[in-house]
């Protein structure tokens, strides 16, 4: 057995790999940390990263032959200490064959693989075992909702809430305007139209965007808020024609006529709000 490096200063691995080869050639097999740690007396770091050199050694240099060290009774070391795949066998089994068995061929790559690699500067490079990433589950069964019958739903909403406003503008001072004059003087329209179509249409996208949450959060509560607020306006707004259709008022009372006219002026702000909000980033929480 030679005779181990005696020095007053670390000694390198590279330095002491020459030594633990020839212990490796008495012994007939690859030493055990242990063996190594009070044969070259060096700490536990420096006994694995020469043990790991000699495996990757031996790997390399005799393909034919599959050493692995036997740990010491002693001896307590974890899976990631010593890496080895292979079935366990006596030292007494561990022989030279002349024509390699696949399967011991496979286990024997697999553990040369995890082997910690002995690094330039001493040191080991930690072994990373392989990772198998599996592709993200489909749901081919999955088919989306289909939203046609909301038309069936918004054809007699939409016939009422548009007769109520407009028959609430007729009663507070919208009707019939030539918006063209001097230019096209018999193009004419009704004013009243412009209730259904402002409230009602800025509701129900004030609605979209809110539970859409594709937006900006300042966004989805300006939303919120002006969208439920469109639509108890539109609700008012049907309750206050009724009434005074139904009380044969033929002129609308003055607060009720001072609301429905600042409608659309109320719709334009809040739809020019919104869309200011939806395309503007939050520079902070509020």
């Amino acid at each position: 057995m030679s005779t181990p490096l005696r020095t007053t200063y670390p000694v390198p691995v590279n330095d002491l790999i020459p030594t633990a080869r020839s212990l490796a050639t008495e012994l007939g097999k690859v030493p055990s940390q242990n063996q190594l740690m009070k044969a070259l007396h060096v700490g536990k770091d420096k006994a694995k990263a020469v043990h790991a050199a000699l495996l990757a050694e031996h790997t390399d240099t005799r393909p034919e032959t599959h050493l692995r060290s036997v740990p010491d009774t002693d001896e307590t070391t974890t899976d990631a200490e010593l890496i080895d795949t292979a079935p366990k066998t006596a030292p007494e089994e561990i022989s030279q064959v002349s024509e390699p068995v696949a399967p011991v061929l496979v286990a024997e790559v697999a553990r040369v693989e995890l082997v910690p690699a002995v690094t330039g500067s001493g040191g080991i490079s930690p072994a990373v075992e392989p990772t198998t990433e599996t592709a993200p589950e489909t749901d081919t069964d999955a088919r989306p909702i289909r939203s046609w019958p909301v038309l069936l739903l918004a054809l007699p909403a939409f016939v009422a809430v548009w007769s109520g406003w407009v028959g609430l503008g007729e009663l507070t001072g919208f009707g019939v305007v030539h918006p063209l004059p001097g230019i096209a003087d018999g193009f004419t329209i009704n004013s009243a139209i412009t209730l259904p179509i402002g409230v009602e249409t800025y509701a129900a996208f004030a609605l979209r965007v809110w539970l859409s949450g594709r937006v900006p959060a300042r966004a989805r509560r300006f939303a919120k808020r002006t969208a439920l607020s469109a639509l108890a306006l539109g609700a008012l707004g049907q309750v206050a024609y009724h009434l005074l259709d139904a009380q044969g008022v033929t002129a609308a009372p003055w607060p009720i006529t001072t609301a429905v006219a600042c409608l659309p002026v109320a719709v334009l702000g809040m739809g020019a709000a919104l869309a200011h909000l939806i395309h503007t980033r939050e520079t902070g929480s509020h």
